[in-house]
């Protein structure tokens, strides 16, 4: 059974705990630390949209199709669906001829209540471009183009887009592709099943290039750039990876995913990070992340932006504080 390595009081008494598995790798896949079963294999989710993004710079699309440092912060983004990701996907759709009807995504209400909000009261429905994966679609696109494949059906795993997308991420993890099973995620796009020691070892090459061919290396540093520079297009207003790659300034890039996955990438120390909550609470691999970015020295405790996801209150509905999210003793013991 994997540790519980985060809880949550009520009062002076533990009401829930969340179980799951960490890995910290380097880029050879040497363990740096490791808590749970560290070779059960996860979906991903949205956590390694940079390695499905991977393909779109190491081709030449990216170059080729003028795709902007923000459009490739988009292609790596669950984005919350606010004004500045919904009209800067549009453009790069109607740049490189295409629609939002050719996205394969569903559309959803935006992430961000506000702009969610807003919507219903003026009675406007949300389309693909809301979709918190419609950057990433919107590259699918883009590398189909730069292919000279069809667009049509581009998101089935069996179309030469995501064929490339599964054998780069396969070599990222140093798996074989039929090594990876494959589902379907909530976009409507591929997920495949990884160790989580080696979605950690992928996210370490990203950061730690060297062992990369010179076109892949210079791709996955294109990508992190993007990632640091625009942390709010690779989520949101006030969401937990833009609020932890603002206070790791520079140092760190992180990216979550449904069902309690979390990455990051520590170019610095070389290292990748890869976690999943057992029960797939998001609110468990948030503080679980924070919490080792603080370990590893990447980010400040004392950061107003790192504080609120490694011991927010519990608040009743009248505002009052009647307990705290925190991490468990077994994984502060472990990490140190």
């Amino acid at each position: 059974m994997n540790p519980i390595l985060v809880e949550v009081t009520r009062g002076s008494r533990i009401e829930s705990a969340h179980r799951g598995a960490i890995a910290i790798c380097d880029a050879r896949g040497r363990v740096f630390g490791g808590w749970g079963d560290i070779e059960a294999a996860v979906y991903p989710r949205s956590a390694f949209k940079s390695l499905q993004a991977l393909a779109l710079v190491e081709s030449g699309a990216a170059d080729a199709l003028a795709i902007s440092q923000e459009e490739l912060a988009l292609a790596c983004a669950s984005h919350s669906g606010e004004t500045m990701h919904v009209e800067r996907v549009e453009h790069w759709l109607e740049r490189i001829g295409c629609r939002e009807s050719d996205l394969a995504c569903g559309p959803h209400l935006p992430l961000h209540e506000p702009s969610a909000h807003a919507m219903i009261r003026e009675g406007r429905k949300p389309c693909r471009l809301h979709n918190n994966c419609s950057g990433k679609h919107t590259g699918f696109l883009s590398l189909a183009q730069h292919l000279g494949v069809s667009t049509a059906n581009y998101e089935r795993p069996d179309h030469p887009v995501q064929r490339l997308i599964r054998m780069t991420i396969a070599e990222m993890s140093d798996l074989k592709p039929d090594d990876m099973p494959v589902a379907i995620d909530g976009c409507a796009a591929p997920n495949y099943a990884i160790p989580l020691r080696n979605l950690a070892k992928a996210m370490a090459r990203l950061g730690d290039t060297n062992a990369l061919a010179p076109a892949r290396a210079a791709a996955a540093r294109r990508l992190v750039d993007a990632w640091q520079v625009h942390p709010l297009l690779v989520s949101g207003t006030g969401r937990s990876c833009a609020d932890m790659i603002r206070a790791a300034t520079g140092r760190t890039v992180v990216k979550t995913g449904a069902e309690g996955v979390f990455t990051a990438v520590l170019p610095e120390r070389g290292l990748g990070i890869a976690l999943k909550i057992d029960d797939g609470a998001t609110r468990g691999a948030e503080t679980a992340m924070a919490r080792l970015l603080v370990l590893l020295g990447v980010a400040d405790e004392s950061s107003e932006l790192i504080a609120k996801h490694l011991r927010p209150a519990v608040r009743n509905w009248r505002g009052d504080e009647v307990g705290e999210r925190r991490t468990s003793a077994a994984l502060e013991n472990l990490a140190t």
